[in-house]
């Protein structure tokens, strides 16, 4: 059974009867990821009514009522139970904490009708069919706006003390809002009904129109008056104060939930699992829902999902599967790492897809009255991106999988992490690096023009913008790629005045003059300057993660290929180790051959004699030439 966290509204209360009923709202993105359609709930009454959805500790019965806007009401009743012992405790503690207003939350219980889902963009999935099984009162709901936010009437003698803030005037803004279009609704499927009949309206249906009409100019008021509250509060509200770095000021903190674990817990949790499960996912989800339930459930519902084999085409099958998340944690945590996740403006195409471009323009000139006209033509070429990967196999012992606490787990993430990230940054920007058909792209700097670095940076710097310049490329959101030191070096240099000559720059790179520069120490001694707009890359946005125990391994680095007699295999099985092997798919390629160029044996070392601020007379005297 799965939960969905919606808006209570308490309309009223029978303390005499401990009834009270209320409204649960279209339920917004909770922390399963889940959005629940109101259209396509049923139910059957009377459902439990539980307290924290323990379905060991009823509390009452609740009848729901679907309106016709899709709004589900309820009606919910605690009983009086006068024979003393743990039932009387439970209900008359639920029933004093809605009182006292410290229960301020619902949770409908509910179970998903099988193939009634859709996976959004952003992952999110859309129950469209679900059934209601019980609803839970509950003090902190996964919705933001699960609260009860308004007490509007109360029956005597049992008062419901309102000990909430007025809500907002926005709040009253939309719900009117939402009011209005059930209303015009009605009435325009009212005349749509006479009209496709072609008669005029019935007595019933003249009676209902000119009701609804009426509660649709009074309404039409009532915005009007809250909308004028909703500027009057807008303009007296107290702007949050921007917090400037290196000065002290009152900081309004974001307050989120997220699991106490580190980035990429869950993505090797899920490894870990399968191999602990022999690759059952069955099993491997019951022993995840064990041992991390609280810290990270998501990993037990990836592997329940994954159960049943089908296409990522089919919206009925196993296409919610494909966004799940976990893989997704792991590039989130691998992208940042990488010269790939920092530079902005790569051209992203699909893989073994034509890419046409322009390599020559057109002759144009001057044509005087009567005269003819040149005629004259264009040059285009097209590229394709082939299918590439990066992969790798860590073998694990059979120890370390079975007793994973937070650190093996740690380690397992960092050596994937540290691993690929150096391996793509090399083969990213070394000029060594040159094509192997079917196996591996270029660098982006193999067969690119290259010049040898001077003393002075500012001149290096242009010499690479002016090669730009001199070939027809846009130099707008160039991008350098350089070691921590040499950054570090241009942070450190100052101007005759004491000012930084290159501000906006550091040990972690920065921006300069509209200029990016990204720090890397696979650059070593190079300095590469390219235009990512001209830099085609592909990337399917996932690591595939397999696993074997009973896989035979070339325990080396460089695997001989093809594998001959002298070839020696380990077995995983017979050695009680675990191989864990993962692969993305990643390719890049440049559009125009002088999409790049780099400096060799850059040394630009800090200017020397520094004092507060300022160098030595000499130091000056070479920089302002």
């Amino acid at each position: 059974m799965e939960r969905a966290y919606s808006l209570l509204e308490i309309k009223s209360v029978d303390g005499e009867r401990r009834i009270f009923s209320g409204i649960a709202s279209t339920p917004e993105l909770d922390r399963h990821g889940d959005i629940l359609d109101p259209a396509g709930v049923t139910f059957r009454n009377p459902i439990p009514l539980l307290w924290h959805h323990d379905q060991k500790q009823p509390v009452g019965l609740v009848h729901l009522t679907a309106a016709p806007d899709g709004t589900l009401l309820f009606e919910a009743s605690i009983p009086t139970i006068d024979e003393p012992g743990p039932l009387k405790t439970r209900v008359d503690e639920a029933w004093q904490s809605v009182k006292a207003g410290l229960m301020t939350g619902v949770s409908i219980g509910h179970a998903a009708v099988i193939g009634a889902m859709e996976t959004l963009k952003s992952g999110a999935r859309r129950l469209k069919k679900t059934e209601i099984c019980e609803l839970s009162l509950v003090t902190v709901p996964a919705n933001k706006r699960a609260s009860i936010l308004l007490v509007k009437s109360l029956a005597a003698p049992a008062r419901l003390e309102n000990r909430m803030k007025p809500t907002p005037a926005a709040d009253h803004v939309q719900a009117l809002e939402n009011k209005r279009a059930a209303l015009a609704g009605r009435l325009t499927e009212i005349m749509t009904t006479a009209a496709d009949e072609a008669a005029t309206l019935t007595d019933d249906q003249s009676t209902e129109y000119d009701g609804l009409e009426l509660q649709v100019k009074s309404l039409d008021k009532d915005l009007q008056r809250w909308r004028e509250l909703e500027k009057l509060q807008a303009a007296t509200a107290t702007p949050v104060p921007a917090i400037v770095p290196g000065r002290t000021t009152t900081a309004y903190p974001v307050i989120s939930v997220k699991p106490n674990v580190p980035i990429g817990t869950a993505f090797v949790r899920a490894a870990c699992a399968l191999l602990s499960c022999n690759g059952n996912r069955h099993e491997a989800a019951q022993y995840a829902d064990q041992r991390w339930r609280d810290s990270t459930p998501e990993v037990s519902l990836y592997l329940k999902a994954a159960v049943a084999p089908g296409t990522t085409t089919d919206a009925t099958w196993a296409a919610p599967l494909v966004n799940t998340g976990i893989s997704n944690e792991f590039i989130e945590l691998l992208r940042p790492a990488t010269i790939l996740g920092k530079i902005r403006g790569l051209r992203e195409v699909p893989f073994n897809t034509k890419v046409p471009s322009q390599r020559a323009g057109g002759t144009y000139g001057w044509a005087g009255e009567a005269k003819p006209k040149p005629v004259t033509k264009l040059a285009f070429t097209s590229t394709t991106l082939p299918v590439n990967k990066v992969a790798g196999i860590i073998v694990l012992t059979e120890e370390l999988v079975r007793l994973s606490n937070p650190k093996a787990e740690d380690l397992v993430r960092r050596d994937m992490i540290a691993g690929i990230a150096q391996f793509l940054d090399n083969q990213f920007i070394d000029p060594a690096v040159a094509l192997v058909a079917g196996v591996n792209p270029a660098s982006i700097t193999n067969g690119a023009p290259t010049a040898a670095a001077t003393t002075n940076p500012l001149a290096d710097i242009m010499g690479l913008i002016n090669h730009f310049a001199t070939n027809n490329i846009s130099v707008d959101g160039l991008t350098f790629i350089l070691s921590a030191a040499n950054a570090l070096s241009l942070s450190f240099r100052t101007n005759l005045d004491g000012s930084p000559e290159f501000p906006g720059l550091s040990i972690n790179g920065g921006n300069y003059k509209g200029l990016q520069f990204i720090t890397s120490n696979t650059a070593g001694a190079n300095i590469v300057a390219l235009q990512p707009d001209l830099i085609l890359y592909a990337d399917d946005g996932g690591v595939t993660i397999d696993a074997s125990r009973e896989a035979s391994l070339q325990m080396d680095s460089a695997p001989a290929s093809p594998a001959d007699a002298t070839t020696v295999y380990v077995s995983l099985w017979q050695t009680n180790n675990v191989g864990l092997r993962a692969e993305r798919f990643i390719t890049w390629l440049k559009a125009n051959p002088n999409a790049v160029k780099y400096l060799t044996a850059t040394n630009w070392p800090a200017p020397t004699g520094l004092s507060g601020g300022e160098g030595t007379e000499a130091a000056r005297r070479a920089r302002a030439s």
